[in-house]
């Protein structure tokens, strides 16, 4: 099962089908795709959001692979604005997206560490990995800023082609370390 979580700002709605119509609109731009991984078609085709939803997101969801969720403001709780995932692949755990209206506001931010708590809280996984271009500044500060380490670097294929990569690590006893912090900062809380 995968909950709603709620941040100061923004609630996290597992992800639905229906979902699909507002993410094919915000999500083609090369603004926000050119880090994702490689695996993301590019140029988007117009039926891209519901195939990845119907015929990848949504079946890892049910076996229990993956959690979806999709960001929306409080103040406009009908709007999405982006997505953040779990993954229980090797070495990527967890991937996001934000349209670009909302960037550089400290969203993502917000939604990544109430889905970290999540991973560490509720999934119950000792160590949290992720992935990012080294050109990827955004992404950084977001691991910079939850006390993630860089542990290796590589090459990936990402939308924008084969590029050098860091791989960041947390440990779930790190994380808990600095949770009074986090949560006097952002207020993240589960919903059930």
């Amino acid at each position: 099962m995968t909950y709603v979580l709620e941040t100061k700002r923004l609630w996290l709605r597992p992800l639905e089908l229906a979902d699909a119509e507002q993410i094919q609109i915000l999500f083609p731009h090369w603004e926000i795709v050119q880090f994702l991984a490689g695996r993301v078609p590019w140029p988007y085709p117009p039926d891209g959001a519901l195939t990845y939803c119907r015929d990848l997101a949504l079946p890892a969801v049910r076996r229990g692979e993956e959690w979806h969720w999709t960001l929306r403001l409080k103040s406009e709780p009908s709007r999405v604005i982006g997505s953040i995932s779990l993954m229980k692949a090797a070495n990527h755990n967890r991937g996001f997206w934000l349209g670009l209206p909302w960037q550089a506001q400290g969203l993502m931010s917000e939604a990544c560490d109430a889905v970290t708590d999540y991973w560490f809280d509720v999934l119950r996984f000792p160590v949290l990995r992720v992935p990012k271009a080294i050109g990827n500044e955004a992404s950084r500060r977001i691991s910079e800023r939850q006390s993630m380490r860089l542990v290796a670097t590589q090459e990936l294929e990402f939308v924008s082609g084969r590029l050098p990569a860091e791989i960041w690590e947390l440990a779930a006893e790190e994380w808990r370390a600095s949770r009074s912090l986090r949560n006097t900062r952002d207020g993240g809380r589960l919903q059930g």
